[in-house]
């Protein structure tokens, strides 16, 4: 007869297999720097009870295909730098950026030379010079400039010195040349006296334009005709044909001048200090009369038939009688 006892099992723990020893290994490894009562592999933050911060790195799972700490495949290590190829400048950009360098340099440099030219005290006007006066003194014409004393030379222009020799009417015009450290060099040129003008008991000495240069009381002091009356007394168109025929003379010429008139402007007269008539006419072909009159004055005389007039008012067909 079959037993109705059921059979009884009895339940066996089954035992854990046993590691390999790489993994003995690998476990020995990541314990030894643990604290007591960590086990290997589990984050230190819930060991102590606490959920893992973010961004904390976990340990690898088993079978994701390397260790905690390993980089990934393909990737470049922690901290290492990539490898990058440095190649040199090219030597024209090098030629221009140094070129470049140099020309800011200079000119920074020049800017402080010409600063200090223009704004030191050491080329401060003291002397002044002056050259090709006759009308003036050279100390009339420095006393005019005397409120340039103590400028800086490259801060005095011919224009300066211009307008402060505006009220001497002898000056027609005027250069300058400065002489460092403190010399001013002026050079006048002077309007040119061709008359006399007789004013009363006194004689104006004017130029071409009929401004007053200066007076005397001596005409013969000055070897230039005189115009009787002058702007006084003749009309200005009158004057102004006497002048310009006048300006048109050479120096030599106007000596031997004694004075000079006009019915008209197309009546122009002259009169040599001997005594002879010059027919001018009018103010047409002034240089070519002025050449012209200039060769019959220097012409041989017959002192058989001395000449007394000498019209030149037809320049290409001069006569003498």
């Amino acid at each position: 007869m079959p037993s109705t006892r059921r059979p009884t099992y009895k339940a066996r723990t089954r035992a854990p297999a046993a590691p390999s020893s790489e993994v003995i290994s690998a476990s020995k490894s990541s314990s030894a720097g643990q604290a007591p009562g960590q086990n290997a592999g589990q984050n230190p933050a819930k060991a102590a009870g606490r959920n893992p911060a973010k961004g904390t790195v976990q340990t690898a799972r088993a079978g994701s295909g390397g260790t905690a700490g390993e980089p990934k495949p393909g990737t470049s290590p922690a901290g290492a730098q990539d490898n990058v190829l440095s190649f040199p400048e090219p030597k024209a950009k090098r030629r221009k950026r140094i070129f470049l360098t140099t020309v800011g340099i200079l000119v920074v440099l020049m800017a402080g030379i010409v600063a200090t030219a223009v704004y030191s005290p050491l080329l401060a006007l003291r002397t002044v010079t002056v050259e090709g006066t006759k009308l003036l003194s050279a100390e009339q014409v420095q006393a005019a400039l005397a409120p340039l004393q103590g400028k800086p030379l490259p801060q005095i222009g011919e224009e300066d010195v211009a307008a402060l020799l505006q009220p001497l009417v002898q000056v027609k015009a005027v250069s300058t040349q400065a002489h460092p450290p403190a010399t001013l060099q002026v050079h006048i040129t002077e309007r040119v006296p061709v008359a006399l003008v007789r004013q009363g008991t006194t004689f104006q000495l004017v130029d071409v334009d009929g401004i007053q240069l200066s007076t005397t009381t001596d005409p013969d002091s000055i070897p230039l005709p005189v115009i009787d009356g002058g702007g006084g007394t003749l009309p200005k168109d009158l004057f102004q044909a006497i002048t310009g025929v006048l300006g048109a003379l050479p120096a030599d010429v106007l000596a031997k001048l004694s004075d000079a008139s006009a019915k008209s402007v197309d009546a122009v007269e002259l009169r040599l200090v001997d005594g002879q008539t010059i027919v001018w006419g009018n103010a047409g072909e002034k240089e070519l009369k002025a050449r012209v009159l200039a060769a019959l004055l220097k012409a041989p005389a017959d002192p058989k038939n001395p000449v007394r007039i000498y019209d030149v008012s037809v320049p290409r067909h001069p006569v003498t009688r």
